[in-house]
C-alpha cells in the first residue's frame, strides 16, 4: 500500500460558508472531501443532497466521496453521480439489490463501494469483490457526528484488510480501505496499523483553529506505521 489518505467530513464544517472550507481543507493537505448524505429515514438525521455536491464540485479537484445513509440508494446515487461526486458508498441494508446497485454507481462513471456498520456481517462483501473500489467500515453508528471510536473496529479492519490483499493478490485492482468515526491524532496510526489506508476525519479537523497544523499531525502519526 503506498498511500494514506485523509478525508475531512464536510458534516462538521460551516455550512454557512462551504466553498471556503472545502477549498481551505484541501489547501491545508487533505486529500478527499467526504461528503455525509442522511435522509432521516436510514438514519435519524438530514443532512444535504445533490444540489449542494454540485455547488461545491467548482470549488475543488480533489475527488469527492460521498456516503450515502439514505433509503432508497440508486436514485440518489445516480443524481450523486450527476452533480460531480467521483466515489459513491452505499450501506447494503438500505438496497434491494447490492450487485445492481454497485453496477448503476459504476456505469454513471463513479467508483463504487459499501459501508458497513460496526454489527454489520462482513459476509455483503462474499460476491461483489469484483464491483468494489472502496470499502468503508463505520466506527460510530451512523446518524451524528463528533462520537467516540469503538474499538472492536480495529478486529473488523484487520479482516477486511485480509480479504481485500487475498482478492487483490489473485484478481489485481484496487480497493481502498475507509474507516469513518471518530478518527483523530491520537488513534490514526493505530487504525492505520490494522489495514485501513483512508481515514474520515469530521470534528477533529473542522474543529480545530488550524486545519493543516491538525493533518500535518495525523501524516506525522501516519509516518511512524510500517507497512507489511
Amino acid at each position: 500500500m503506498s498511500q494514506f489518505r485523509i478525508a475531512p467530513s464536510l458534516l462538521s464544517a460551516d455550512f454557512a460558508r462551504l466553498g471556503e472550507e472545502v477549498r481551505d481543507v484541501i489547501a491545508a493537505g487533505a486529500d478527499i472531501i467526504h461528503f455525509d448524505v442522511m435522509d432521516n429515514h436510514y438514519v435519524p438525521n438530514l443532512t444535504i443532497g445533490p444540489l449542494v455536491c454540485e455547488a461545491i464540485r467548482p470549488h475543488t479537484t480533489a475527488p469527492i466521496d460521498v456516503h450515502l445513509m439514505v433509503t432508497p440508494v440508486d436514485a440518489l446515487a445516480a443524481s450523486f453521480a450527476k452533480a460531480g461526486a467521483d466515489i459513491i458508498t452505499f450501506h447494503p441494508e438500505a438496497s434491494h439489490h447490492i450487485d445492481r446497485t454497485l453496477g448503476l454507481i459504476k456505469d454513471a462513471g463513479c467508483k463504487a463501494g459499501l459501508v458497513l456498520n460496526p454489527a454489520t456481517s462482513l459476509s455483503h462483501l462474499d460476491h461483489v469483490m469484483d464491483k468494489l473500489d472502496m470499502i468503508l467500515l463505520m466506527s460510530v453508528n451512523p446518524g451524528f457526528g463528533g462520537q467516540r471510536f469503538i474499538p472492536q473496529t480495529l478486529d473488523k479492519v484487520r479482516a477486511v484488510r485480509q480479504r481485500i490483499d487475498e482478492y487483490t493478490a489473485k484478481h489485481g485492482g484496487e480497493i481502498w480501505l475507509e474507516v469513518d468515526g471518530g478518527v483523530k491524532i491520537d488513534n490514526i496510526a493505530e487504525i492505520a496499523a490494522a489495514g485501513a489506508d483512508t481515514f474520515v476525519a469530521g470534528s477533529a479537523i473542522y474543529g480545530t483553529p488550524d486545519y493543516k497544523a491538525t493533518i500535518d499531525a495525523m501524516r506525522a502519526e501516519l509516518a511512524k506505521v510500517g507497512r507489511k
